[in-house]
């Protein structure tokens, strides 16, 4: 039989019975009162040494596991940190939460991630789970939003930030991210200054502001600035996976035209068009150049080696935290909007026509 306890720790085996060790086991082996042992277990003051090394032994003794929970619901805090993925298969999503639960277990916090692959429904399903576990921040790396959406972050009281996106003007969170049409825009500059007047690009969805619409923004004013017309038939959108790259560059070679190079708005999307271009049996960068965007550590795994737009993921990862853990503990963030710099880092995939 289990005896069930308010505030359960750990079980242990007496014969064929299973009892469980509480705090009160506890008290009363280190003659103590519950409160001293509920001091200890949370590092209180007010407790003498020789009270403390008492109740430590008491706890060693009982092998008696403290049940988070149940201290989390008397300190009010849980130590959780909720953080809402559009989808962790991708390069970018898994570097950048690597460093966010880095930054995060380095404060003590633990995170809860919800990789909703752009399922809007599944996004507002995990941040009520959120709200319901009394996580004590969220982190979101995502900017579609619906009606339903939009309404629970413009009432949540729990401190949220937006870690690489940008929140809607009526959500007032904080958020960490680049220049992203300023970092298309100097890319695509940047192509043209070695030559390039045939730029293909494999865009992000448009419903993303700033890694869809913002990114394709900056590659049309780059073009448009230097005289370039915009030919539609090297203009399509993916969702940043690999086979999206690996689709949309075989259209571009079934084409009467080729271009001289391809960017595209993620690094996923950019090995996916060179291993396009080099199943057809054609050469990166000697007959198609290749440039993706995040600069992630697939970049330098791949061959030939890619070239691609640099933003600071683990900056952007570990300031997401920062800002959200000063929220969290009641002080300003400091700042509305964080932008980060961009950098491009060339690599073996790209030539110059010059």
């Amino acid at each position: 039989m289990i005896i069930q306890s308010a505030v359960v720790g750990h079980y242990r085996e007496e014969g064929e019975n299973v009892l469980a060790v509480n705090i009160k086991d506890v008290a009363e082996k280190a003659g103590v009162s519950i409160s001293t042992v509920s001091r200890v277990l949370n590092n209180g003051k007010y407790v003498k040494q020789e009270v403390r090394l008492a109740v430590q032994q008491a706890i060693k003794d009982l092998n008696f596991v403290p049940n988070s929970i149940a201290r989390s619901l008397v300190r009010k805090k849980t130590n959780l940190i909720g953080v809402i993925a559009s989808d962790i298969s991708t390069s970018f999503f898994s570097s950048t939460l690597s460093y966010i639960e880095e930054a995060a277990s380095q404060n003590r916090y633990n995170i809860l991630v919800g990789n909703i692959k752009d399922n809007l429904d599944k996004e507002l399903k995990y941040l009520h789970v959120f709200k319901e576990m009394q996580v004590d921040g969220i982190i979101v790396m995502h900017e579609k939003m619906n009606k339903h959406i939009e309404r629970f972050l413009q009432t949540l009281t729990t401190p949220a930030v937006f870690c690489s996106a940008k929140p809607r003007s009526t959500v007032d969170c904080p958020s960490v991210n680049i220049d992203d049409m300023q970092a298309s825009y100097d890319t695509v500059k940047h192509l043209i200054a070695l030559g390039h007047r045939q730029i293909a690009f494999i865009g992000g969805d448009t419903k993303e502001i700033s890694t869809g619409r913002h990114r394709y923004d900056g590659y049309l004013k780059a073009l448009v600035e230097s005289g370039i017309s915009v030919n539609p038939e090297w203009v399509r959108f993916g969702n940043f996976k690999m086979k999206d790259g690996y689709d949309i560059m075989q259209s571009f070679l079934q084409g009467e035209q080729l271009p001289t190079v391809v960017f595209a708005v993620s690094d996923d999307m950019a090995v996916g068009a060179l291993n396009c271009i080099v199943d057809h049996g054609l050469k990166v960068p000697d007959d198609i150049s290749v440039v993706g965007f995040d600069d992630s550590s697939i970049t330098e795994t791949v061959r030939p080696k890619l070239t691609s737009l640099h933003q600071p993921i683990q900056q952007i990862g570990q300031m997401s935290v920062d800002i959200l853990i000063k929220m969290i503990e009641g002080s300003s963030p400091g700042v509305k909007e964080v932008v980060l710099s961009h950098k491009l880092v060339e690599r073996d995939s790209l030539r110059s026509l010059l």
